[in-house]
């Protein structure tokens, strides 16, 4: 009894630790994390009305572009797939339970069948009985006086425009053999479209049945599943992009390296590392496509560089917004709490990207995604809601004191937010209703709350929208334009950095932006004179607005 307390309470505590920090220590596990190589390790079937299915794997394949049979240029008899779809099984066992296994006679034949079915996503409706009126899966002896179809076996209806699909791939226990290997068979891919695999059975005795080993699929051009293989060029291109804008943000740099402030140098490391996170993405789309695998190295460092740089982006635009350098020497009291929410958000983000990408979403319940993605859009409500709260204050010191060329250049700053705002409700409204004709199988309530989240983000918002993606497209039927949506909001955050770099951009005149504490802060930039004892008397009142200003800081 006593060690049954102790073990509940052990649970309750591991209850409380944070999902993220166990989703990071989890996957510091793996050495590798496998995409288009999909493998099985003695997992378990699962049952679904009179059948039991395991979903072997899904992916958007090109059709081959070579359809004559090719073999390898340094054997005869390997057979080279160079520029062709395929799913090969490489191999696939099944295990049954040994009671199942010792109840049939040694010398028996086929005591038992699992079936592989490959199916492209238009031809759902062609598996199970809908076709002829039953809610069946597998069929039965009715079914099969009928004719139509063999029982015992999955009801699969093939379509008469792509003759011998859904393809289906039998695979027979003999005996009383435990085990059931499947012959190694590689299927060529010649339409394109979305691709399911399922491995299932009909009998009742198999239940318990579990599979392991791998299956490897392959686009023409290499590994990369269809959704992601134009995000290797798009990263490719994204990092020349960035590239083009670090060169010119270094030469102004050096130029006017005389009247550089801090501001200037949050500017250079965002740049930096934006540029960074563009080419290790890159580098690493394109050793996934070469290897069939994501080496965890490669992985976890093009997903810390982008977190850092999401991290930093939005720090930038906070204390920009603040009028850190422009209206005020410091953040004063507010240093802790900025520096607190970006670390917070660093850890959250973090969490969220490295079980996007070392981890399949789909392996994930909805409460799963839910307690993942939570917490990143609460964080970025609170960015939103400090940034306009700071930048309204600030247009609002900007004009009490007469500071009109500060005050014009935070006017543009505060359009150009107001039209990645208005970009952002448009995109959203342009890749919603696609979507909203799909199924609602993880609720209408999850994904209004990411779609409201998405209402009041202006910044790179790629994390919650691919959720979002997968929750109301389930099956996946949009694959193909569904590198549009991460490459949006990776442009969107790129020409918001653009526009930052052009508005602050280093000179020789820096007090047009530039806090400047010995001529006092809220002196008039238009070339207003104060002279005599009035003038003494505005420079007092000035001051003691600054010192006010300081106070209202540390008390923040």
């Amino acid at each position: 009894m006593l060690q049954d307390m102790k073990q509940r309470q052990f649970r309750r505590g591991r209850i409380k630790i944070p999902m993220f920090v166990v989703c990071v220590g989890l996957f510091l596990c793996f050495s590798n994390v496998n995409a288009s190589i999909h493998e099985y390790r003695m997992e378990a079937f699962s049952p679904k009305s009179d059948a039991f299915f395991f979903h072997g794997g899904s992916e958007g394949l090109y059709a081959s572009k070579l359809h004559e049979p090719t073999t390898d240029a340094s054997s005869e008899t390997k057979p080279s797939f160079k520029g062709k779809s395929i799913i090969s099984f490489d191999p696939v066992t099944f295990v049954r339970p040994k009671e199942t296994a010792k109840s049939h006679h040694q010398m028996q034949q086929n005591t038992g069948l699992v079936e592989a079915i490959i199916l492209e996503v238009k031809d759902r409706a062609r598996i199970g009985g809908s076709s002829l009126e039953s809610d069946a899966i597998c069929c039965n002896k009715q079914l099969a006086d009928q004719g139509s179809c063999n029982q015992g076996e999955v009801i699969i209806q093939h379509n008469p425009n792509n003759l011998g699909w859904p393809k289906r791939i039998k695979t027979f226990f003999q005996g009383d053999n435990e085990e059931a290997k499947m012959d190694v068979e590689t299927v060529e891919i010649n339409s394109t479209g979305m691709y399911y695999l399922y491995f299932m059975f009909c009998d009742p005795q198999l239940k318990g049945t579990l599979i392991k080993g791998r299956t490897v699929w392959k686009n023409p051009n290499g590994y990369l599943p269809g959704k992601m293989a134009p995000l290797m060029t798009f990263y490719g291109l994204m990092s020349l992009v960035y590239l083009v804008l670090g060169l010119a943000w270094f030469l102004r740099f050096v130029q006017f390296w005389k009247d550089i402030i801090h501001l200037h140098y949050h500017i250079t490391l965002v740049i930096a590392l934006g540029m960074c996170e563009m080419a290790v993405w890159y580098f690493e789309y394109s050793n996934f496509n070469s290897t069939g695998t994501r080496p965890m190295g490669i992985t976890m460092w093009a997903v810390t560089f982008g977190s850092v740089k999401k991290t930093l982006s939005r720090l930038l635009l906070l204390v920009v917004s603040m009028g850190f350098g422009v209206v005020r020497p410091t953040l004063g009291g507010l240093t802790s709490k900025v520096v607190l929410l970006g670390l917070i958000y660093f850890i959250a983000t973090e969490a969220l990207e490295l079980v996007e990408h070392l981890g399949n979403i789909n392996d994930f319940s909805g409460k799963a995604k839910l307690v993942l993605v939570l917490p990143v859009a609460f964080l970025d409500a609170c960015f939103i809601l400090w940034i306009f709260s700071s930048l309204s204050k600030t247009l609002e010191k900007l004009q009490m004191r007469r500071n009109l060329a500060k005050l014009e250049l935070y006017r543009k700053f505060t359009n150009a937010l107001a039209v990645s705002v208005l970009l952002s409700i448009a995109w959203i409204g342009f890749e919603s209703p696609p979507m909203h004709s799909m199924g609602k199988e993880d609720g209408n309530w999850q994904a209004l709350f990411v779609e409201m989240t998405f209402l009041q983000d202006v910044f790179q918002m790629k994390q919650k929208i691919k959720l979002y993606f997968n929750a109301t497209d389930p099956l996946s039927e949009f694959w193909q334009i569904a590198w549009i949506i991460p490459a949006f909001w990776n442009m969107l955050a790129y020409c918001l950095l653009v526009v930052i770099c052009v508005l602050w951009a280093p000179s020789r005149n820096p007090t047009r932006y530039a806090y400047m504490e010995g001529m006092g802060e809220d002196s008039d930039e238009e070339g207003i004179a104060l002279t005599g004892n009035s003038g003494d008397m505005a420079m007092k009142l000035e001051r003691q607005a600054i010192g006010d200003d300081l106070e209202e800081d540390k008390r923040e």
